[in-house]
């Protein structure tokens, strides 16, 4: 091993002696009608007019996930981490099919039945679960204020609530809670930003749906006032998909205005994790002086779906989850773990046997794979710097990106779309800064 491996796996040791670690997976996409027995154009309602011609019983990267790669995922993952301080669900979980296939009734079916999935796999953990934008009625439809969908949601996950969430989630689907281990000084802020979300019409014409952000604001203040530490959690990200070149998620106000809350009170939020793009990624945000101040975290999807997004190449992903390592006080991620199903060879393998399930292997661990101490804002801006300035990490961040889906090589076109942080002006101002515009300009598509 080389000396600076060393030196940077020394310390790493050390700190995860005492680490405390938990799930995040984000964006199941269930698709109860999924028939890999089916003809070519009948196995999937959600590939749409596309023939699937070479589905398998655990799926097909044209179609979202049966459930049969769902149990696969949560055996995997009470398999490599049973008892987990904590979950996170950041949401997405019916299939990408028309407002008219699904129904109000169907989309709460098939949220109770993943809760239910989780609930069985890990009876007696935490879990913080987010909504996201495909996980209500009419898709994307999320208003600021109380609704059934939100309060039978709250139903459902009544027992990973506590009394004060509750009334909060009926009225806005966010909350915040403090973590579960006494000796934490840890904060869990979920947020519902699918109130931001441009494809939202609920929400068009206002300045804070729900109240969300002047309530952000003010949970941010009093976890400082406390010296509490938070991770802020959602489902849609702000910014771009670095697979589609400038088509933002959020409204450009509710862009901005989420960007200075985190400007203003980055120092007492330790991490951000999110879901939407089925992407593996992440994002650097700055300061007015251009200094990194903080880091968002994108989980891969577990649905392997090809996005029928015009314009993106190779938009499938292999179905991934991911264990983080953290410091329970400061709540700093010291390191994660990908796990993945390669689901050409697992169909290749598969059993007619219902009760054999596939390998979820270790697609990297991060420290090792970029040669970081941790997953702080540091470190994290050093793997930004080293992906940019060497081919070698650049190729190897693109895989990681479609969990070994896409291994054709990244060129100069697939350099300038991936970039890292989030754009906090409009494109203009982004052009005066050749830095800024370097790693700013694309992280969205409407899923």
């Amino acid at each position: 091993m080389q000396p600076v491996a060393l030196l940077l796996l020394c310390p790493l040791a050390a700190a995860l002696s005492g680490a405390g670690r938990f799930w995040h997976i984000t964006d199941l996409h269930w698709d109860p009608d999924y028939n890999a027995a089916a003809g070519a154009g009948q196995v999937c309602p959600s590939g749409g007019s596309r023939a699937v011609p070479a589905a398998g019983p655990w799926g097909s990267y044209l179609c979202d996930a049966p459930w049969r790669l769902l149990a696969s995922a949560a055996r995997a993952m009470k398999s490599r981490l049973q008892r987990p301080d904590f979950v996170l669900w950041t949401g997405d979980d019916t299939p990408h099919v028309p407002n008219e296939k699904l129904g109000e009734e169907k989309v709460l079916h098939i949220i109770e039945n993943l809760t239910s999935l989780i609930k069985e796999t890990f009876p007696d953990t935490k879990v913080y679960a987010a909504m996201g934008n495909h996980d209500f009625h009419p898709k994307n439809q999320f208003p600021g204020k109380e609704h059934r969908i939100y309060n039978r949601t709250a139903e459902l996950w009544h027992p990973w609530l506590n009394n004060a969430s509750v009334p909060l989630f009926r009225a806005g689907a966010f909350y915040t809670e403090k973590l579960p281990s006494p000796s934490s000084r840890g904060r869990m802020v979920v947020l519902n930003t699918n109130l931001y979300y441009d494809q939202n019409d609920e929400t068009a014409g206002e300045e804070d749906p729900g109240g969300q952000f002047q309530w952000l604001e003010e949970t941010l203040i009093n976890a400082s006032r406390a010296d509490e530490m938070v991770y802020i959690v959602g489902h849609i990200p702000p910014g771009f998909f670095e697979k589609k070149r400038g088509k933002p998620w959020f409204r450009s106000g509710f862009n901005e205005r989420y960007l200075k809350i985190v400007q203003k009170h980055h120092r007492v939020i330790s991490a951000q994790f999110f879901g939407h793009h089925h992407t593996d990624s992440f994002r650097m945000f700055y300061s007015g002086t251009g200094s990194p101040i903080n880091v968002m975290f994108l989980a891969p999807g577990v649905t392997p779906w090809k996005t029928t997004l015009p314009g993106v190449n190779n938009g499938a992903n292999n179905p991934g989850i991911r264990v983080i390592d953290y410091d329970p006080d400061t709540l700093q991620v010291l390191d994660m773990v990908t796990y993945y199903l390669n689901l050409t060879h697992a169909n290749m393998m598969a059993s007619t046997w219902e009760g054999e399930f596939p390998t979820w292997e270790e697609e990297y661990r991060l420290t090792k794979a970029f040669q970081v101490p941790d997953g702080s804002v540091s470190s994290m801006q050093t793997v930004l710097e080293r992906i940019s300035k060497d081919p070698r990490y650049l190729q190897q961040y693109y895989e990681f990106n479609s969990v070994r889906y896409d291994l054709t090589l990244c060129e100069e076109a697939c350099r300038v779309d991936h970039d890292f942080s989030v754009p906090s002006k409009r494109c203009n101002d982004r052009k005066r800064n050749g830095r800024e515009h370097k790693f700013t300009m694309h992280m969205n598509q409407p899923l």
